[in-house]
């Protein structure tokens, strides 16, 4: 190998690792958002959020979230308006449940059928109390009744009761009527007034002379 050949092979191996590591580092052309998860567990959290979307057709959770939701969401869409066995089978192999894939097919499919795209909806809320995470709800766009959440009951005072005065005046008839029936007592003789008590005469201190002397 002739010795001029020598610095075009060193710059060639120094580009090659100047980019072998940019690549280890930096994140182009790389678009999965990770939600600090792993592989499985995020497939896992992700299929399930579609279920419960699909199920109460209108779900709240971070913004984060929501936005890795929705391609998800949009491609079991396409899916259930191929409406294929195919398809079926590949939208059960994502969301393993199948009454969620047969409500997909038959219902929310058949609502956009019409649309060519865009069929969820990210609505923002602002930030959550506890660790002020953006949260937001992610909804079908042709969603025929949305699901709402339920307000909070409020416990009733208790009211004592009040008589009621139906009940009263038949009870007072019955009484008047036992009274009636009843025979009248025995007039009592009068009775000799109670004889009274000689009080105690007052004792005199010693020391004392009488009014006489």
């Amino acid at each position: 190998m002739a010795l001029r050949q020598w610095p075009d092979l060193l710059l060639a191996n120094s580009k090659r690792l100047c980019e072998d590591r940019v690549s280890s580092h930096m994140r182009h052309q790389k678009k999965t958002i990770k939600l600090g998860r792993s592989a499985d567990h995020r497939r896992a959290l992700l299929a399930n959020q579609v279920c419960a979307l699909i199920q109460h057709q209108r779900i709240k959770t971070t913004l984060a979230k929501a936005k890795a939701v929705r391609p998800l969401a949009e491609r079991m869409v396409t899916l259930g308006k191929n409406g294929s066995i195919h398809a079926r089978r590949r939208a059960l192999a994502v969301l393993r449940q199948k009454n969620v894939v047969k409500k997909l097919f038959d219902d929310i499919a058949q609502r956009s059928a019409e649309r060519n795209g865009g069929y969820t909806r990210i609505v923002k809320l602002g930030a959550r109390k506890s660790d002020s995470a953006r949260m937001a709800f992610i909804e079908w766009v042709d969603a025929e009744h949305i699901a709402e959440e339920k307000p909070k009951k409020v416990k009733a005072k208790r009211k004592e009761p009040e008589a009621k005065p139906q009940q009263a005046e038949p009870e007072q008839a019955a009484q008047a009527e036992t009274k009636a029936e009843a025979p009248a007592p025995k007039q009592e003789e009068p009775t000799a007034p109670p004889t009274e008590e000689p009080k105690p005469k007052k004792r005199r201190w010693f020391g004392r002379k009488s009014d006489d002397s």
